[in-house]
């Protein structure tokens, strides 16, 4: 077929190595916003519209073909999408890290709700169940006169020939669980009926100790805390500290100047026949609760009282009771009193305590068990104070791994029993037996006013031995003043916190001994 030879003949598209080709990869974004480059140009048609736009050359001559008009379109729209696409991947790239930490926040806090919940509660032990229960201070903690804590520290590896003992260390005898709460005794630590019974009056008795008819004292086991002293001669005498006294004490006998000093934090009731002349001085100016020798509160004995008793009572007849006791109070007023005691453990803490000075194979955390873990033997099986020469007068105290104390005997050999009387005519001989014996070292000499009485340094300081737990703890005592409580501290200037229970405190002549 041959050409028409009246239609216009299109010239070929120029071959220039000027003329514009259209791109036949995609062109990066960044180069859709350039200028068009210096050989292109625009021609604006009739219409403003951009559809009408035509690309062309530099030849004027020549307009561009509809294909290249197309390609050229087709051209902006693919860099349109490229850069739509970009800028969206980028703001989704920007939200993943927001996305993920939340994620992460919230199935942190699903885990914790779960374990709190769920998990924890399984963990803790339990607790029995009291309406009227408080929570009460950990195994670790102690019970001082005004809710303080200390803590007792080992400061003696001493061992006796003492036989290994078992003792039931089981669940059921020592908890780590928390105890149930209980009220405790301020002035002995163990568990009272209410805490009205801490503010009961206190009496404290002046008790002798010869062998011219003193012994066997009555109602001295059921005494809180006894301090024992030389009061002449050699001899020893008592102040003992009483609450909530038994039927009967005795007998009663004069008063020292450093027992109304080791009396007077217990704000008690001075019960004694007469006294030293600085003692009655010191009584009669310091406001004290003063009950000396008074037939409407105390009574004389029967020569040998109780009956079938052996020893002549001689002039060492005087008691009293508590009925008595308690009405001379209330004629006074004196309806409680504000007492200034020892730290005590816990009993629970106490057992503990026990446990850990005395097991002789102790269980540890590190190395597996090795023989009777159950197997227990006292550090220190007995302890002896000297006073003097007298073997009559210098107790022995043998621990009894059955009862947790230490029987109290002479160096002669015989038991120090006593009479606990619920009536004149039903008494029970029974051994002194206390769960705390201290042995403070005390300057002492004769008193210059008669080279008779003693001058004891009651306030002031000195070495002192605390035994419990059959063990020993060795330290120091200070007292800075007759109103001020005793403070016992180890060797490490530590407050010594003791067991529950009754406590014998003997002042040891520094001329005198504690041997264990």
């Amino acid at each position: 077929m041959q050409d028409n030879p009246s239609a216009p003949q299109v010239p070929p598209a120029p071959t220039s190595p000027t003329s514009p080709v259209p791109p036949s990869e995609p062109t990066p974004a960044v180069q859709a916003s350039n200028p068009a480059p210096a050989n292109v140009v625009t021609q604006p048609t009739t219409t403003p519209d951009e559809s009408s736009l035509v690309i062309g050359t530099l030849s004027p001559d020549h307009a561009q073909p509809p294909m290249q008009k197309s390609t050229e379109q087709k051209l902006k729209n693919r860099m349109r999408r490229v850069n739509q696409v970009a800028t969206s991947g980028a703001k989704t790239s920007s939200k993943k890290p927001i996305i993920i930490a939340l994620i992460v926040f919230l199935a942190l806090a699903v885990l914790g709700t779960i374990f709190y919940f769920f998990i924890l509660p399984k963990l803790q032990p339990t607790t029995p169940e009291s309406t009227s229960a408080t929570p009460i201070p950990e195994a670790s903690e102690t019970l001082t006169p005004s809710d303080s804590s200390n803590s007792i520290e080992e400061s003696s590896d001493k061992t006796s020939s003492a036989d290994t003992t078992s003792i039931d260390i089981s669940e059921s005898s020592v908890s780590t669980e928390t105890e149930v709460a209980h009220v405790y005794s301020t002035i002995t630590g163990e568990p009272i009926a209410s805490e009205d019974v801490n503010s009961h009056p206190t009496f404290c008795v002046q008790i002798p100790n010869g062998a011219d008819g003193a012994r066997d004292q009555v109602g001295l086991n059921s005494a809180k805390i006894i301090f024992e002293a030389i009061a002449e001669a050699g001899i020893t005498r008592f102040a003992a500290i009483f609450q909530d006294p038994p039927a009967i004490i005795g007998p009663i006998r004069s008063l020292r100047i450093y027992y109304l000093d080791w009396d007077t934090p217990f704000d008690c009731t001075i019960v004694h026949a007469g006294g030293a002349a600085d003692a009655i001085a010191a009584v009669r100016s310091g406001g004290y609760r003063d009950l000396t020798e008074n037939y409407a509160h105390m009574f004389r004995s029967s020569a040998y009282w109780p009956s079938g008793q052996q020893t002549n009572r001689m002039w060492n007849n005087l008691f009293t009771t508590a009925s008595g006791l308690s009405e001379y109070n209330a004629s006074k007023g004196y309806h409680s009193s504000d007492i200034k005691s020892f730290p005590r453990l816990l009993p629970e803490t106490a057992k503990r305590d026990l446990i850990d000075r005395q097991a002789v194979n102790p269980l540890r955390i590190d190395t597996p068990a090795t023989g009777d873990t159950n197997a227990l033997i006292p550090k220190v099986g007995q302890v002896s104070f000297r006073f003097g020469y007298s073997p009559n007068f210098n107790p022995i105290f043998t621990y009894n791994s059955a009862t947790n104390s230490y029987d109290r005997s002479y160096q002669t050999g015989s038991a120090h029993t006593v009479f606990d009387c619920v009536s004149e005519d039903s008494c029970t001989s029974v051994q002194l037996s206390p769960k705390v014996v201290i042995g403070m070292i005390v300057q002492e000499k004769r008193a210059l006013y008669d080279n008779y009485h003693e001058d004891i340094s009651s306030i002031g300081a000195g070495d002192a031995y605390v035994f419990q737990n059959g063990d020993v703890i060795a330290g120091t005592w200070e007292k800075s003043s007759a109103a001020s409580q005793i403070i016992f501290r180890d060797e490490s200037g530590q407050e010594i916190s003791l067991v529950p229970g009754q406590t014998w405190i003997s002042a040891i002549p520094n001329y005198g001994a504690v041997e264990y």
